[in-house]
C-alpha cells in the first residue's frame, strides 16, 4: 500500500524526500491551492525583465495588495492562497488569535521570512533526542533547501549548520554597515552576551536584489516546499494528489485508513501527518487520539532603531533586499537562563507607511519626514524560548473546527523587556539608539513559532508522542511538524522541524 504523507509544507517534503530514499512508496495529499493564474503571468513578466526597467506602476500593482490584506492576513504575489482566513479553522477567532493555517502546495513556506538556523545543543536539554540525532539531518534538508550567509562569529554558537561554502547573498546598505560596525565591537558585546553575525536565509543563487522579498520574489528565489514537492514528481514510487483534504483517521489490523472530505478512504501501511500545527490538532482530535490540546508559543516582540549615520547611497533605492539582514543571539543567565533570538530588518516600504498611520495625522508635511526618518529605522524581532511565553489551548468545536482559549504567562513582559534592553544596549556599538518606548510585543502565534502540542518524550502520556511521533497508542501513525517538538527554542523553527520530519521518515519502521 505504501504511505500516506499528509500535508506539503517544510515537514512534508521533508519526510517524503526520506522515506522515498529509502525506497518507499509515498503518497502526498493536501489542499493544494495554488497561486492564480493571472498572478503567475503577471509574476512571469516581471522575471522576464530586469528589474532596473520596471515602472513605477508596476512595482505598485505588484505591492500594494500587500499592504490591503485583511486584519491578520499574509500575502504573497497579492493573494490569499498560502493563507486560511481565522474563521476556517475556528469556530468563533478570538481578537488575539493570529496563528492561522495553509491549504497551499508548499504550506506557510510561502509566506515565509527565510530566516534559517539549528537548535544548539543546549537548546535541546532535556529531549528524548539530541543534537546528534539531529546533525545528520540538517544536512540532508540542506541538500534540496538552498542557505545562503556566511561563515562569522554565529559559526561557533551553531555547529550544526556549517556555512562553509554555502551561497553568499550580499546584505542592503545599512546591514552592511552594521555588520562592519559591530565587527569592530566584539569585546563589548561579548560582556553583554550577544553574538552578532549575517542572517542565514533558505535563497538561491541569482538574487537580483530588486527589494520585492516581502511580496512575492518574482522569480522563486525564496525556497518554498513548493519546490520540492515539484522536484518529487518526477521520482519512481511518489505521488501527489491536489485538493484531498483529510477528516480523520484510524489504525487497522495491518495499516492505516484516512477518510477524506466527500467520504473517499485512502488506506496505506503507516501515515504521516505534516498538515501544520492547527491542522494537525484538527486532525488528531476529530480522530479521537486527544479532547485538547495545548499549543506553545515562542512569544516575540518588535523593538524599532535609529541608525546614527547617514547612509550612502540612500538605503530605499535597488540594489536592496528586505529579508532579516542580522541576527543577534543573547545568550545571558541574567535575561534568560535560554538563548534570546533576534532578526534584524533594515528598510522596507512598510516602516514608513506605519509610521505615517500611526504619527502621520494626515498632514503632508510629517508624512514626508516620516519617509526620511524611515530611511534610518533598523527593526529587531525579538523571540523568546517558549517557558516565557503564552500557550493557546485548543478544543475541537460542535462544527468540526476550532476552539481557543489563550493561557497567558506572567513571564512573557518582563523578560521580553530585558532582552530589548539588551539588544538595545549592543546594537548602539553599531551605531544605532533603540526607541524603547515604541517598542511592542507580537500577538500570540503571530510569529508562526509554535507547536509542542503532542511532546515527543522517551515514555509518552497520552498527550505526548514517542521520539518518532507516534501519538501514545498509536503504532502506524507519525505526527512529523512542529506539533512533536518538546518545547519551542527562540531560534527559527523552520529548519529544525524539517530536519526531524526527515529523521522520523528515515527511521520509522
Amino acid at each position: 500500500m505504501g504511505d500516506i504523507v499528509i500535508g506539503s509544507g517544510p515537514a512534508g517534503v521533508s519526510v517524503a524526500t526520506a522515506l522515498l530514499a529509502r525506497g518507499r512508496r509515498v503518497q502526498l495529499i493536501d489542499g493544494g491551492k495554488e497561486l492564480e493564474a493571472e498572478r503567475v503571468q503577471r509574476r512571469a513578466a516581471l522575471a522576464a525583465r530586469d528589474p532596473a526597467d520596471w515602472s513605477r506602476a508596476e512595482r505598485d500593482t505588484w505591492t500594494e495588495p500587500q499592504f490591503h490584506a485583511p486584519e491578520g492576513q499574509v500575502r504573497r504575489c497579492g493573494s490569499d492562497f498560502a493563507m486560511e482566513p481565522a474563521r476556517e479553522t475556528l469556530a468563533s477567532p478570538p481578537p488575539w488569535f493570529a496563528l492561522r493555517a495553509s491549504r497551499a502546495v508548499g504550506g506557510l513556506s510561502n509566506l515565509w521570512g527565510a530566516a534559517v538556523l539549528p537548535y544548539r545543543k543546549a537548546d535541546m536539554a532535556g529531549w528524548p533526542i539530541g543534537i546528534d540525532d539531529l546533525a545528520p539531518h540538517y544536512r540532508a534538508v540542506a541538500d534540496f533547501m538552498p542557505i545562503a550567509g556566511q561563515v562569522d562569529d554565529l559559526q561557533e554558537k551553531f555547529p550544526a549548520l556549517d556555512m562553509q561554502g554555502a551561497g553568499a547573498m550580499a546584505p542592503g546598505v545599512q546591514g552592511a554597515a552594521l555588520l562592519e560596525r559591530l565587527a569592530g565591537a566584539r569585546d563589548r558585546l561579548a560582556r553583554l552576551g550577544v553574538c552578532v553575525g549575517a542572517a542565514r536565509v533558505a535563497v538561491g543563487p541569482g538574487c537580483k536584489r530588486c527589494g520585492l522579498c516581502l511580496h512575492g520574489c518574482p522569480w522563486g528565489l525564496i525556497w518554498s516546499a513548493g519546490q520540492q514537492v515539484a522536484a518529487l514528481a518526477g521520482r519512481d514510487g511518489f505521488s501527489y494528489q491536489q485538493g484531498r483534504l483529510a477528516q480523520g483517521f484510524r489504525e487497522t489490523g495491518g495499516g492505516v485508513e484516512v477518510t477524506l472530505a466527500g467520504g473517499d478512504v485512502l488506506r496505506a501501511d503507516r501515515l504521516f501527518i505534516a498538515a501544520g500545527v492547527l491542522e494537525t490538532a484538527r486532525l488528531l482530535m476529530r480522530s479521537g487520539v486527544a479532547e485538547e490540546l495545548v499549543l506553545r508559543d515562542s512569544q516575540h516582540g518588535f523593538l524599532p532603531l535609529i541608525q546614527r549615520w547617514r547612509a550612502r547611497p540612500r538605503v530605499d533605492r535597488m540594489p536592496l533586499t528586505t529579508l532579516p539582514q542580522l541576527f543577534a543571539e543573547i545568550d545571558a543567565p541574567d535575561v534568560s537562563p535560554h538563548l534570546v533570538h533576534a532578526q534584524l530588518y533594515t528598510w522596507n516600504e512598510f516602516f514608513a507607511r506605519d509610521l505615517i498611520a500611526n504619527y502621520g495625522f494626515g498632514l503632508p508635511p510629517l508624512g514626508a519626514a516620516l519617509r526620511a526618518l524611515a530611511r534610518r529605522l533598523v527593526v529587531a524581532q525579538v523571540f523568546l524560548h517558549s517557558d516565557h511565553s503564552a500557550q493557546i489551548a485548543l478544543r475541537l468545536a460542535p462544527d468540526g473546527r476550532l476552539a481557543a482559549d489563550l493561557r497567558a504567562n506572567p513571564d512573557t513582559g518582563a523578560t521580553l523587556k530585558r532582552a530589548q534592553a539588551r539588544i538595545g544596549r549592543a546594537l548602539a556599538a553599531g551605531g544605532l539608539s533603540a526607541l524603547g518606548l515604541a517598542s511592542r510585543p507580537g500577538a500570540p502565534g503571530s510569529g508562526f513559532h509554535v507547536g509542542a502540542s503532542l511532546a515527543m518524550a522517551r515514555t509518552p502520556d497520552a498527550r505526548q508522542s514517542d521520539v518518532l511521533g507516534r501519538p501514545h497508542g498509536l503504532a502506524r501513525v507519525h505526527v512529523v511538524d512542529a506539533s512533536v517538538l518538546p518545547e519551542i527554542p527562540a531560534a527559527t523553527i523552520t529548519y529544525s522541524v524539517m530536519a526531524n520530519a526527515h529523521r522520523i521518515g528515515s527511521l520509522a519502521p
